[in-house]
Order: C-alpha cells, then structure tokens, then sequence
C-alpha cells in the first residue's frame, strides 16, 4: 500500500438507510496537499466489493453537498451502489486570490490538470479522480473496481464527460445533469481555462466534451438532463454545442430538457433517482 493509500482520516461517519455516510480526508500526492471526499456504503458492502458511482459536483459545492441535498442514499442502498463523491478544489493548499471569486480557484477546480503556476502545484483535480482516488478507494472500500459509472451537476457534468470521454474503459456509464457542455465556449469556461491552461486554445480541447465528443465518442450511451428555466442555460451551459456534436460524431445521446425547472438542487433532487436508475442498470444488471 502507498503512503497516499494508507493516509485515510476519518472525518465523521452516519448510519444511513442501512449502509454508511462517511466523509474522509487523505494526503494527496497529485494535488500535493490533503483532499477530502465523501463515500456511501451500501448495506450490500458488508457482503462483499460493489460497484461504485462516482458524483462530481458544480461551483462553490464541496463533498458534503451532494450527501447532504441529493437525497441518493435511498436508492444507492436498493440498488447496491458505493456512491464517492470528491470535494471540487483543493482547499488547504492556500494560493494567492483562490478565493477572490466564486467560479475560480477555491471551490472551482474544474476537473482540469492545470499547467500554469501556481495552480499547476495543487489543482489537479483530473489526475486526482482518475488515478489517485480509485487507488485509495480499493484499499479501503469494498469497490469493485471493474464496475464503476460516473455523473455530476454543472462544472461536475462537465467532469464526468471529461473524465468519461478521456478514459473510456474505466467507467461503464456516464450521465449529466444541467452540464457545462462546451467550457470553451463559455464565460465559466474561459475563465477557467485560462486561469488553469493558459491562453493557448489549443490546449483546452483536451478538456472539452463538446471538442473530445467528436473525435473519440463514448462506448455506449450517454444521458443528460437539462431544465429550461435554467438561468445558465444559453449563456454558460449550451448544451445546443453538445447535441451538435454528438449528432455529428454519431454519439448515443439520451438528451431530455425539462420545462420549470432551474439550476439548483430542487431539479438535481428530481432527477438523480433516474440517473440512479440508468447507472445501476449497466454497473450491477
């Protein structure tokens, strides 16, 4: 076991619908300072390894938010689903002006390897959900690692498709709730990648779903939810960018849009027991 494997601190634990809320720290070697992250143990845990379905959550959100507003410990104890959910920057590796706003730095990784220093130093949030965190989570969590579906909310859609996209072998399914769906073509986006990547265009194809889609499309199906009263929705999210481009690229896309609801966690509520569904489907059926 490495160093960064055996670091887990237990933060708090809960009984919860059968199984166990816990909130855990470590001692990151990507992000090079500690990082926390949220697990549900499903009741099923006890019995042997389940599989694990990963929730990236949006701007100015932490471990604790999808746990604590989701309401997805119900389902994810029928189904027998290990729920992570890691926090969305690093928060103790402090650096000048990371809280000077809210859609960067502090809160706002992004889900990006960044390149430009100092950022390239501790936010590497790609690199730390990808490779790190799985690695921590088979040592000590009863995850199977060869059955693992990822999805998350705004920045963390984004994430999810990302990370999805990037390594299409490691995850059997992948959704989206309200997803930036083309970072670069957005405010949120820009800012983001040009705090963490630099200028450089070019270097932020890597790390949009919208560009990744076209040249390497997912395996299997994909789905996104989107409400229509979304204050975001035509300048921050546009997920018209990501239609497109899954149509062009021939990508399986289960695109629904929802009239009335917003941003928020209300709309995230009313939806995740689908997502639910859909992951539990291709990760324990």
């Amino acid at each position: 076991m490495s160093a960064a494997e055996s670091s887990l601190r237990v933060i708090a634990e809960h009984a919860c619908f059968g199984g166990v809320q816990g909130f855990y720290e470590h001692d990151s070697v990507e992000c090079a300072t500690p990082m926390r992250f949220a697990v549900y143990r499903p009741p099923q845990a006890t019995a042997g390894a389940v599989p694990a379905l990963w929730y990236l959550a949006g701007l100015t959100c932490s471990e604790e938010t999808f746990p604590i507003k989701a309401g997805a410990q119900r389902l994810a104890a029928e189904y027998g689903l290990l729920l992570v959910t890691p926090d969305t920057s690093p928060r103790k590796a402090r650096l000048p002006g990371d809280d000077a706003a809210w859609d960067f730095g502090i809160a706002a990784g992004f889900y990006v390897d960044a390149t430009v220093a100092p950022w390239s130093q501790h936010y590497r949030l790609y690199s730390w959900i990808t490779r790190e965190l799985p690695a921590v989570l088979a040592a000590h969590f009863p995850v199977d690692p060869g059955r693992q579906g990822i999805f998350g909310h705004s920045m963390g859609g984004h994430g999810a498709l990302v990370c999805a996209l990037r390594n299409p072998g490691q995850y059997r399914s992948v959704s989206a709730l309200a997803p930036i769906g083309a970072p670069s073509h957005c405010p949120w986006g820009e800012k983001a990648f040009t705090g963490y990547l630099g200028p450089d265009r070019r270097h932020w194809a890597a790390w949009d779903a919208s560009g990744l889609v076209r040249h390497r499309p997912w395996p299997g199906e994909i789905r996104v939810d989107q409400g229509l009263a979304d204050r975001f929705l035509t300048e921050q999210l546009k997920p018209d960018l990501f239609v497109a481009a899954c149509r062009d690229a021939g990508q399986r896309l289960d695109y629904r849009a929802h009239a009335g609801y917003d941003h928020g966690y209300y709309f995230v509520q009313s939806f995740v027991p689908e997502h639910l569904a859909f992951h539990a489907a291709r990760l324990t059926g």
